[in-house]
């Protein structure tokens, strides 16, 4: 899964506005899509390469918005829900039915059962130009991503410094007193044989070609569980496998820790709290528990996750995109784009996550470095993803978590309107 695309200018359509010299490079894409102006718009860093009109879904069957990226590619498909309808030069966005394609009807208003239609030249024309993984980001208005410079930010090692020659402090060659004598040592070379020289490697390990996915978000239900799996099998009881699922195993591993501190559990009737939780971390010598998670994925496959820590948690941190546009190994630093995606959470939803107040850190100042300064991530963690990255890679920040659509062979996939 690569977000990297070289393509030429033979497919170009009079829909379509692209660089001249796109063609010769490689480059990093974003597709925007607008439903407000039934428009898309495909970025190559802050500079658009390619435009279109398109048609969305009609009222009944919108398309929804999000963040999307492909998952998969076809010449010629044939819609599993709508009978066999023809959907040529297909890139799909979700397992559940939503689509990038070519239609002979796009008016420029919304009139698909839920796909982003294209005109034939155009749709033929960006099929050439992706792979799978390159990001998709559907939203009512139009968007622009910006160029964003922040600590919390991911960038590479920058390689240790090799001390200069004329830093090095050299040992005088004569001695301090000029009458004193001078001892060599002399070797009989003809006795004793020429050591062998071993050639100095020079080779350095290459970067990572291949993007990474990642998400931050609040901890749920299963981050808790797996969390509290793994704290008991370090103190010695038999919770299973850390799977995030209260199966028997972990059932009877919590209730045996809660036995042994009756009075830490006197009035908690629940079997999963905030109580066992910070008794198991206390147990553990832990310090406090983490309210937020980190999750990897690469090739649409997850790698690891890890706690951090969210500041003012009963304050939404917004959804927020970020795209690393490029890398330079050697100063250590990387050029990162962010987008902030209008999401408004349901009173049942601030309430799931503890949230009493979505507007002021989402709606004034600067959204994007406000929810990034609130995020503490682990060193062990930093460095570890800071290996990771290469050109191409996502973060996504998102209140409500693993969306519906975020399964097997996806990337982070998170609706912010259905």
């Amino acid at each position: 899964m690569v977000s990297r695309f070289v393509f030429g200018l033979g497919l170009l359509s009079a829909t379509a506005l692209v660089h001249p010299a796109f063609a010769a490079d490689v480059r990093t894409l974003q597709i925007f899509v607008s439903k407000n102006k039934q428009s898309l718009a495909v970025y190559d860093g802050t500079e658009v390469v390619a435009t279109s009109k398109v048609s969305t879904g009609k009222d009944g069957h919108t398309t929804p918005s999000g963040i999307f990226s492909v998952l998969e590619k076809q010449k010629y498909h044939e819609s599993n829900l709508y009978s066999a309808a023809p959907m040529p030069f297909m890139q799909r966005l979700t397992w559940s039915g939503i689509a990038l394609h070519e239609s002979n009807s796009v008016p420029r208003y919304p009139a698909s059962h839920g796909c982003v239609r294209m005109p034939g030249a155009f749709a033929k024309m960006l099929y050439g130009m992706t792979e799978p993984g390159i990001p998709v980001i559907i939203s009512d208005g139009e968007l622009v991503p910006q160029p964003i410079d922040h600590p919390t930010l991911f960038h590479p090692d920058a390689p240790a410094a090799m001390p200069l020659l004329s830093d090095v402090e050299l040992r005088p060659s004569m001695p301090d007193n000029l009458a004193a004598p001078v001892q060599v040592a002399m070797n009989d070379t003809a006795a004793m044989p020429m050591p062998m020289v071993q050639p100095v490697a020079t080779h350095e390990a290459e970067p990572p070609s291949e993007p990474i996915s990642m998400l931050i978000t609040r901890r749920t239900l299963r981050e808790t569980v797996i969390d509290i799996q793994t704290l008991l099998n370090a103190l010695g009881f038999s919770a299973g496998d850390p799977d995030g699922l209260l199966g028997p195993s972990t059932v009877e591993a919590i209730r045996a820790f809660k036995t042994l501190r009756p009075a830490e559990f006197a009035g908690d009737k629940s079997l999963v709290s905030d109580t066992l939780l910070k008794a198991l971390y206390a147990a553990a010598g832990k310090g406090e528990p983490p309210n937020g998670v980190i999750m990897v994925r690469k090739a649409f496959k997850p790698v690891f996750e890890a706690p951090v820590t969210i500041a003012d948690p009963g304050l939404a941190l917004g959804t927020h995109f970020f795209t690393l546009h490029a890398v330079d190994e050697t100063a250590g630093t990387a050029d990162w784009l962010g987008i902030t995606l209008e999401n408004n959470l349901s009173r049942e939803t601030m309430k799931r996550l503890g949230i009493s107040n979505q507007e002021s850190s989402i709606v004034t100042g600067k959204p994007i470095a406000h929810s990034l300064s609130r995020i503490t991530i682990p060193d062990e963690t930093r460095r570890k993803i800071d290996a990771l990255i290469a050109p191409g890679s996502t973060l996504t920040i998102s209140d409500t978590g693993l969306g519906r659509e975020t399964g097997e062979g996806t990337d982070f996939i998170t609706i912010t309107r259905g």
